[in-house]
C-alpha cells in the first residue's frame, strides 16, 4: 500500500486531469502542482511498476487472479518533495525511469484492464487524497477514482499533435523513433483506453475540456488556474 507523509489531519483538495497520451497530462499536472504547493500523482505509474514486477516475475498478464495476488504482495510508494512526485518506488527500488520502457509501456494495458488489480488501485489513490492535496492525472481519476473531486479538467489535443509530441519525447531521450509505428501504436493504445470494460477512458460530464493542440504547456496551467478557486 502507498505511503506519503499526511500535510494535515483532514481531507485533500483533488484537481484531477484525464486525457489520452500525449496530450500534456503529466506535464501540466507537474507544473499546476507545483505552483499550487500540491503533491503530483500519476495514477499511470502505479500500473506501470505493477506491470514491471509481473514482467520481472514472468506472470501471465491475462491472468487476472495472479495479477491480483501480486497486487496485494506489492508495496508502490511516492516520494512528494514540494508538490513533485519525484520517485516510484516499487517494494523500496526506484523505478521512476525503468517503468517508461517500451516493454512496460505496451504491457501496462493488461494490468489496467483487470477489474480486480484496479480495485486495488483505486483504493491506494484514495488513500493519498485523503491525507494530501493533489493533483492527479490519469484516465480515469475525475469518472471514477475521484468523482467529487474540487476540479476536473479533460485535457485532449488532436492525434497528429500527439504523435508529434511524443516523437520528440522520444527523441529529446537521445531514442530512435520511426514515426509510422509510433502512430501505429499510439492509436492502438487509444483504442484500448476508451473501449475497456473497466475505468475507460472518458469525460467527466463536470469536467472542463481543454484543447491543447494549439496551446503550449504555460497556456495550458494558465487557463487551468483561471477556473481554479481554492
Amino acid at each position: 500500500m502507498p505511503s506519503v507523509k499526511p500535510q494535515k489531519p483532514r481531507s485533500g483538495v483533488v484537481i484531477t486531469i484525464d486525457g489520452p497520451a500525449g496530450a500534456g497530462k503529466s506535464t501540466v499536472a507537474k507544473r499546476l502542482a507545483k505552483e499550487l504547493g500540491y503533491a503530483y500523482l500519476d495514477t499511470g505509474a502505479m500500473y506501470r511498476a505493477l506491470t514491471l514486477k509481473a514482467l520481472r516475475l514472468k506472470i501471465k498478464l491475462d491472468d487476472e487472479q495472479q495479477l491480483v495476488k501480486l497486487a496485494h504482495m506489492t508495496t508502490i510508494d511516492f516520494e512528494f518533495n514540494q508538490g513533485q512526485a519525484l520517485k516510484v518506488l516499487l517494494d523500496g527500488e526506484d523505478v521512476s525511469d525503468v517503468i517508461r520502457s517500451e516493454e512496460v509501456t505496451n504491457n501496462t494495458f493488461y494490468i489496467a484492464r483487470a477489474g480486480g488489480v484496479r480495485e486495488i488501485m483505486v483504493n491506494w489513490q484514495r488513500q493519498i487524497g485523503e491525507k494530501n492535496n493533489i493533483v492527479v492525472e490519469g484516465r480515469d481519476t475525475g469518472t471514477v477514482v475521484f468523482p467529487k473531486a474540487k476540479k476536473k479538467f479533460y485535457l485532449d489535443a488532436d492525434f497528429a499533435e500527439r504523435s508529434k509530441r511524443r516523437i520528440n519525447e522520444l527523441q529529446g531521450k537521445g531514442l530512435s523513433v520511426n514515426g509510422e509505428e509510433l502512430k501505429s501504436e499510439l492509436q492502438t493504445r487509444d483504442n484500448k483506453d476508451f473501449s475497456r470494460s473497466v475505468g475507460p477512458l472518458k469525460k467527466a460530464d463536470d469536467a472542463i475540456l481543454i484543447d491543447s493542440t494549439f496551446l503550449t504547456i504555460d497556456e495550458v496551467v494558465k487557463k487551468i488556474r483561471g477556473y481554479i478557486n481554492l
